[in-house]
C-alpha cells in the first residue's frame, strides 16, 4: 500500500533537496568570535522520532547537554485549556493513533501519551537555562482571555525577549497576547519573507524567521538597522552554517543543533 503524502512529507523533501545542494557549496570559515557567539536553536529538540521523540523532555535534555543555546518547541491546547508541547493537532504521525489533543483533558493526554509534556513542565525544566523559542500553533482560541492568562502564569518567572520569544506562522495569533511586549513576537515565513518582514517592522516585533534560502543579505541588514533580529532554518551542514554565521544571522535553527554546536565549539 502506498504511503499518503502529507504537507509534512513534502516540506521534509524540500528541506532535504535544498540542504543537499547547500551542503556541497563551500563557504569560508567565519571568525572564531562569530562561531563562539552564534546562537543555535534545536528544532523540536534532538530527536529521530524512533528512539527519541520530538518535543519531549528527552529530546530537549539532549540539546541542553550538548550546550545548545536555544530550544524550539510547539504549543497546542487540551480540552481543559492546558498548553502542552506538541506539533501536530493529533497524535497519528508520532504515535500512530488518531487522537486529537483538543478532545482530551490533560489528565487523559498524560495517561495515554505520557511523553507529551505540558508547557509548564518544559518552562520549569529549561526556563532561564536555554532560550525558549515557543511556536504558537494556529488554532481556534475559544476562550482567549482564559488561555492568555494561563500562558501569562506559565511565563511569570521569565523575561520576555531575554529568556523566550513567541513565534507563529500566523501572526494573528499574537493579537490576544497583550501581556507581552511586541518585541517578544517573531513571525515565521514559509516563503513570503517580504510580507512578514514588513509586518515585523511595522508592528515593532522582535524580528522575523524563515528559511535560509529566502533570507537575503539585504533583509538581514535592514532588520539589524531597526534593532531587530533574523532567524534562519533549517541549517544542518557545516557549509550552510558557515554561510549564515558569516552573514550575521542571529538565530540558527537546526534539526542537527548538537552537531552544529560542536562545529562552532571545535573549529
Amino acid at each position: 500500500m502506498s504511503k499518503t503524502l502529507t504537507p509534512h512529507h513534502l516540506e521534509d523533501a524540500f528541506h532535504h533537496l535544498i540542504n543537499a545542494i547547500f551542503r556541497k557549496w563551500p563557504h569560508p570559515t567565519p571568525s572564531r568570535h562569530r562561531l563562539r557567539t552564534c546562537r543555535i536553536i534545536s528544532h523540536r529538540g534532538e530527536h529521530d522520532n524512533q528512539t527519541r521523540f520530538e518535543n519531549t523532555l528527552p529530546a530537549f535534555d539532549r540539546a541542553a547537554a550538548a550546550g545548545v543555546w536555544g530550544i524550539e518547541l510547539d504549543v497546542r491546547w487540551t480540552q481543559d485549556w492546558v498548553p502542552v508541547v506538541f506539533h501536530d493537532g493529533d497524535t497519528r504521525r508520532l504515535f500512530n493513533e488518531p487522537a486529537r489533543l483538543r478532545h482530551m483533558t490533560v489528565d487523559t493526554l498524560k495517561n495515554r501519551f505520557p511523553l507529551i509534556p505540558t508547557l509548564a513542565e518544559v518552562v520549569d525544566r529549561y526556563g532561564g537555562r536555554q532560550h525558549l523559542m515557543i511556536e504558537i500553533k494556529t488554532e481556534n482560541y475559544p476562550r482567549p482571555a482564559v488561555q492568555s492568562r494561563r500562558l501569562q502564569k506559565v511565563f511569570i518567572h521569565m523575561a520576555p525577549g531575554l529568556d523566550f520569544h513567541l513565534m507563529s506562522l500566523d501572526p494573528s495569533m499574537f493579537a490576544g497576547l497583550d501581556f507581552l511586549p511586541a518585541t517578544t513576537f517573531i513571525p515565521i515565513a514559509r516563503v513570503r519573507m517580504d510580507r512578514f518582514r514588513r509586518l515585523a517592522a511595522t508592528n515593532g516585533w522582535g524580528g522575523v524567521a524563515g528559511h535560509y534560502l529566502f533570507t537575503t543579505n539585504g533583509m538581514i541588514n535592514r532588520h539589524h538597522a531597526l534593532g531587530q533580529r533574523i532567524g534562519t532554518g533549517f541549517i544542518d551542514s557545516r557549509n550552510c552554517l558557515y554561510r549564515d554565521v558569516s552573514r550575521g544571522v542571529d538565530w540558527i535553527f537546526s534539526n542537527r543543533a548538537a552537531a552544529m554546536q560542536a562545529i562552532c565549539r571545535n573549529t
